[in-house]
This record gives C-alpha cells, structure tokens and sequence, in this order.
C-alpha cells in the first residue's frame, strides 16, 4: 500500500509538470528512510570478510627491511616514534623536518635501532619547492621510494572570535593540509613504480571538532578526506593508511601551539585546560600502532581505539557531545575562569599524573 501511495505521489508530481529530478529525489528520500534494514542485513556478511581479511593481515605483514621510508615531521613526537618503529623493522630513511639539528639525533638513534642508512633531509613541508626537493633527495640516495610517512603538523589553541587576523592562520592549513598534498603529488610517481604505500596522519579533531581549534580541526578534516579520496582514485597501485589519533604525547601536548595572534607559544595552562580530562597516550605507542597498520595494509587506524566510541556517538547523538563540550569549554563573558573548568578539575583530583605521561610534565622542547 505505501509504494502504492509512493507511485500516486508520482503520478501526481509528473502531471503538475514538476521537474523529474524532483520526482527522483522524492523517491530516494523515501528509500534512504527505509536503507537502514538493507544495512542491518548487509552487515554480518560484511563483517564476516573484514574479519577474514584482518586475519590474513595478521599472518603476513609487509617486510620493510631494506626499504625506503620517507618521514615527515620526523623530529620529535609522533613522527620521531615513527622513525623509530621503522629503524627496529630495518627500513631504510630519510627524515624530513624544519629542525636539523634535532633531526641528526633522530637519526643517530634510528641507526642504533638498526636502519642501515639514515639520510637527513631538513625542509619545510609547507612549501612545495622543499617538498619537491626532499622526495627527489630520497629518490636519488636510495633509487626508489617505498613508503611515505605524513605526519608533520600544527595547531592552535584560541577562540575563533578573538583571532585579530584570520590570515595568520593560513600556515596551520599550510602545514597540515597541504603539506600532505605536495610531498604526495611529489612522491606519487615513484610510489606507484614500487607498488608503495602512503601514511596520512589526521586527527580525532577531524570527526571530534573541539573549542578553540577550529583551524586545526578543519585542516585535519581535509586531510582526512584527501586520504580517502586517493584511495579510491589509486585502487591497488598505491596502499593508503590514514590515522585519526587522540591526544598524543608531543610537543602539542607539551603546550606547543598557535596563539591567537598566530605566533607559536608553549603553555601548559592553555595545554591542560584543552586536554582535560583526556589521558594521553605516548608517542611510542601510537607508532607502534601506525606502523603495524601501514605494514598491514590497514585502511585507517585509532589510537587509543576507544575513540572509535566517541565516534559513534558524535554520528548517532551529535547533541550529547555538544553538551560534553559546552560543559568543559563553556566561556562567560571577560571572565578567563571559565575556561579553566577542566585545569581545576585536574588539580582537585592530582588525575593529571594519571592521565599524562611524565614527559609531559615539563615545558621544555626541542629548539634546534
């Protein structure tokens, strides 16, 4: 009787001479209300071969040893952890970050670790002509390319309405967007000749926007969508990973970050009141994580996984996440108290020795 009532609607419609594509989207309206029984029984058998396949994942990872793993941000947290991971699998590297002098330990520890060639390759993701250069370096030193590792990254912390300019944030998109799109486009050809992988590192923020982020949270949405758009447009050729981390132990969550003027401060007041109460997870496990994913051919990989419940909930019951934030990031009008809800919170119950490691506890970062 409904898809009776459905066909008469139609009839309707196409004797009042609305256009088709009207008539069109009305039906699809009305099948997408009824698609959730279609997913309920596509599901089982879904997972059924996701299972399957992360079994046979499981059996045999990539072997990198002897291969080339270009990192990007590969001068402290995430990045540095990366390098690392890939030393102890025998890869071969070049480490890519703005900092050489940080960089030359990097790679001094990575040769301790067992990479048998480590080349330092100091640029700035954030600018195509570096971009261009470091991958043709690689290529050059070791003949071929086999894994690109995007990680570098940026972020603020301040309240969008407070920003005086908001052309000084350009260099957060600069970094985080684009500095994945152009070593990609670079790197490309030569992936494509070994058959290679590529590592996108977005964020939670991406699916999880927070308060006072609001450039670094659409900077990894895009990130996030570029990576899943070039595994559809790359198929087989080339593997995609991209990563969606929670709070990581860095130099972002030393206190590192733009302030709303655009400049790079390290404060830890900011950094507690932003991270709450989150616990943060060290930088070494999260690579371990990473790695494991690209070796694996994994599509995307969570670090800590239970994010992906917060994912759900943002999806399902988007208002009850909204209310979570308001409640911890809720600003009263020329008051500052109000944002340091979750730093009070913290002090109270001594919870940040808990919830942070102990690298955390100083504000000391690398500057060379």
């Amino acid at each position: 009787m409904e898809m009776l009532s459905m066909l008469k609607v139609g009839y309707t419609v196409l004797r009042s001479e609305t256009p088709a594509t009207d008539l069109v989207n009305t039906f699809m309206d009305w099948a997408a209300r009824r698609s959730l029984l279609l997913l309920a029984l596509f599901m089982p058998p879904y997972y059924a071969y996701k299972l399957a396949s992360a079994a046979a994942a499981t059996a045999s990872p990539e072997d990198v040893a002897g291969k080339v793993v270009l990192v990007t941000g590969a001068s402290s947290g995430i990045g540095e952890q990366i390098a690392y991971q890939y030393a102890k699998k025998g890869a071969r590297l070049a480490l890519v970050a703005r900092r050489e002098g940080s960089l030359r330990d990097v790679a001094a520890r990575a040769t301790d670790l067992g990479s048998p060639d480590v080349l330092v390759l100091p640029g700035d993701v954030a600018r195509p002509e570096d971009c261009k250069a470091f991958v043709e370096a690689t290529v050059e030193r070791f003949g071929r390319l086999d894994h690109l590792v995007n990680n570098a990254g940026l972020a603020n912390v301040c309240w969008f309405q407070d920003v005086p300019d908001v052309a000084d944030f350009k260099q957060v998109l600069d970094v985080n967007f684009w500095g994945t799109v152009h070593p990609t486009h670079c790197a490309l050809p030569h992936l494509k000749r070994s058959r290679g992988k590529i590592f996108v590192n977005s964020s939670a923020a991406a699916m999880l926007a927070m308060p006072r982020m609001s450039f670094y949270n659409a900077s990894k949405a895009a990130v996030l969508n570029f990576a899943e758009t070039l595994r559809m447009e790359l198929g087989n050729e080339v593997g995609v990973t991209v990563a969606t981390p929670g709070w990581i132990e860095s130099e972002m969550t030393k206190g590192k970050h733009l302030s709303k003027d655009g400049t790079v401060e390290v404060d830890q007041d900011t950094r507690d009141t932003q991270v709450g109460l989150f616990p943060v997870v060290r930088a070494e496990r999260c690579a371990e994580a990473i790695v494991d994913a690209v070796c694996r051919g994994r599509r995307s990989v969570t670090v800590p996984a239970w994010y992906r419940a917060l994912f759900l909930w943002r999806a399902f019951a988007p208002e009850v996440g909204d209310l979570f934030q308001r409640v911890f990031y809720r600003r009263s009008s020329g008051d500052e108290g109000s944002q340091m809800r979750t730093r009070r919170v913290l002090e109270l119950t001594g919870a940040k020795a808990l919830l942070q490691p102990p690298s955390l506890h100083t504000s000391e970062i690398k500057r060379d």
